[in-house]
C-alpha cells in the first residue's frame, strides 16, 4: 500500500529521505509483530505519560510539546521509504499493518502550559495495544525535550521579575532542536527568539541584529579607533534604524557606549553587553547614558546566563536578558523523565511494581485544588469518571485531545502563554523559590472505587 510522505506543516521534508514513521525505537515495531501473531494486538489499552519525579531540587514542571506531538501524530505513517526500512526484520503481515497505519484511538491529558508535578496524568493514551505500543519514542522525545526547555525558561522567567527575555541558544543545539526550544521559552513566556525558522513556522516574534563580527569587520590594520567602531555602529543604524541594538564591549565597553551614542542619538534603542561583570557594567552604562542624555535607551545583557545569574541582576538596571545554552538545554536537566507506561488493559488497571520504577494503575484523570488565596494547595490524580468527593470547585486539568484519530484542538501558543503565567502566579511562593526544594504542592492519588 502507498502511504503519502509526511507533510511539511511540521517542518518534516516532504521526500522520501525523512521518514516520520521511524522516531521510534526497534523494541516498539518487535513487540508489534509478536502482538499481531498472538492476538494481543487489539486489545483496549490506556498508556500514561507521567514523572515519577521532578528533575533534581526543581519545584514544578511546565507541559510543553503536546501541541507539536498532536501535529506529528498525522503525519506518523509508514510510507514505502519506511517499511523498506524495516523489511529485514518485520514478517509480511506486521508490514500490512503497518502500510495502513493511522491512530484512530483517544487522547486526553493537560493542555499545553499546564503546570505538572510528580505522578501527573499528562497525556493518556487509549485504543488498541497495536497503535499505542508504537507511538512511545515519538511522544516521549518531543514532551521530554520541550517540557525541559519550558520548564529551565519558566524559572528565568520568575527570576526576570517582568524583564524581557529573549531566546537565543540556536547554535548551541541541533539545528531541529533548536526550532523546538524556541518554541517552548516562548510558551514559557520568552519575548521572542532569534531562530527564524521558529518564527516562520510558529509565528514567534523574531529578535536580533549584530555580533562581534560586524563590529570588527570595519577595522583597518588591525587598528582600534573610535572610528572605526562609529563606522560599524552608523551602518548598523543606516540599515536598521536607530532603535537598532548596538554591541558596545567589542574592545572597551564605555568607549563603546560612547561611540554608539556618537552614532546614533540618544534616541538609541539599546545598547547589548555580552561579557565581563554584567551587574557592575550594567550600572555604569546606566549612568553613562543618562549622562550622554540617552535616558530611555534600555540595557541588553548577554553571555551564559541562567535562571541564577538572571536573578542576580534583577537589581541592577537591566532591561532585557538573552539567554542561550542553558535555556536549550533545560538548565542542566536535558529530560522531563518523562515515562510511557501502560495502566489498563481491557478496562482492567495494571500497574509496574519494580522497585523505584512503578505506576499506579488505571485510566486517570487529575484535578487541582486551590487555597481562599487563589494558591493552588494540591494536585488530586482519580481514575476516570470518578472525582473525589468534594471536587466540585476544583479545576479539571485533563482535557480531551483527540477522538477517534481526530485532533480536537489546534496548537494555542497566546493560550498556552497565559497558562504558564497563570500556573507560575498560583504557587506558594516558597515554589518558586530558585533554591532546590521538593514539589511546590503534593500530588494525591484516589484509588478506584
Amino acid at each position: 500500500m502507498n502511504v503519502p510522505a509526511a507533510s511539511s506543516r511540521y517542518g518534516w521534508p516532504v521526500t522520501g529521505v525523512f521518514a516520520p514513521a521511524l522516531l521510534t525505537d526497534k523494541y516498539e515495531l518487535t513487540m508489534l509483530s509478536a502482538a499481531l501473531r498472538d492476538g494481543t494486538a487489539s486489545r483496549r489499552t490506556t498508556f500514561e505519560v507521567f514523572a515519577r519525579r521532578l528533575p533534581a531540587g526543581r519545584r514544578y514542571g511546565v507541559v510543553a510539546g503536546t501541541g507539536r506531538f498532536l501535529d506529528a501524530l498525522a503525519d506518523f505513517l509508514f510510507d514505502d521509504a519506511a517499511l523498506t526500512a524495516v523489511a529485514d526484520f518485520l514478517d509480511p503481515a506486521t508490514l500490512d499493518y503497518l502500510a495502513g497505519f493511522r491512530f484512530r484511538g483517544d487522547i486526553d491529558g493537560y493542555a499545553e502550559g499546564e503546570l505538572y508535578f510528580p505522578d501527573s496524568p499528562v497525556l493518556s493514551i487509549t485504543g488498541t495495544f497495536a497503535e499505542c505500543v508504537v507511538l512511545e519514542t515519538l511522544v516521549l522525545s518531543i514532551l521530554n525535550h520541550d517540557t525541559a526547555v519550558a520548564s529551565a525558561a519558566a524559572r528565568m522567567v520568575s527570576a526576570a521579575a517582568g524583564r524581557s527575555m529573549i531566546e537565543m541558544g540556536s547554535r548551541r543545539t541541533h539545528e531541529q532542536a533548536a526550532v523546538a526550544a524556541a518554541r517552548a521559552a516562548y510558551i514559557a513566556g520568552f519575548s521572542g527568539t532569534s531562530n527564524l525558522e521558529a518564527g516562520r513556522r510558529y509565528g514567534i516574534p523574531t529578535l536580533g541584529t549584530a555580533a562581534h563580527a560586524f563590529t570588527l569587520v570595519h577595522t583597518v590594520d588591525g587598528a582600534v579607533t573610535d572610528a572605526w567602531e562609529q563606522a560599524a555602529f552608523r551602518a548598523q543604524v543606516a540599515a536598521l534604524g536607530v532603535s537598532t541594538t548596538l554591541l558596545v564591549d567589542t574592545y572597551d565597553v564605555t568607549g563603546g557606549v560612547a561611540n554608539a551614542i556618537a552614532a546614533a542619538g540618544s534616541g538609541l534603542g539599546a545598547v547589548r553587553i555580552d561579557s565581563g561583570d554584567l551587574g557592575v557594567l550594567a550600572r555604569q552604562v546606566r549612568e553613562q547614558l543618562d549622562e550622554l542624555g540617552a535616558v530611555d535607551t534600555a540595557i541588553v545583557v548577554s553571555g551564559d546566563l541562567d535562571e541564577f545569574t538572571v536573578a542576580a541582576l534583577r537589581n541592577d538596571p537591566v532591561d532585557t536578558y538573552g539567554v542561550g545554552t542553558s535555556v536549550v538545554t533545560g538548565s542542566g536537566a536535558p529530560t522531563a523523565e518523562m515515562v510511557y507506561k501502560l495502566v489498563e488493559v481491557d478496562g482492567i488497571a495494571v500497574q509496574k511494581r519494580s522497585s523505584h520504577k512503578e505506576s499506579h494503575g488505571g485510566r486517570k484523570a487529575a484535578i487541582r485544588l486551590s487555597r481562599a488565596s487563589g494558591n493552588i494547595a494540591e494536585e488530586v490524580v482519580h481514575p476516570v469518571g470518578s472525582p473525589p468527593v468534594g471536587a466540585e470547585m476544583a479545576r479539571n486539568l485533563t482535557v480531551p485531545l483527540v477522538r477517534a484519530g481526530d485532533v480536537l484542538t489546534g496548537t494555542d501558543l497566546a493560550g498556552a502563554r497565559d497558562r504558564v503565567a497563570a500556573g507560575l502566579l498560583s504557587l506558594p511562593s516558597e515554589g518558586r523559590e530558585l533554591s532546590p526544594g521538593g514539589p511546590a504542592i503534593p500530588t494525591r492519588q484516589v484509588p478506584p472505587r
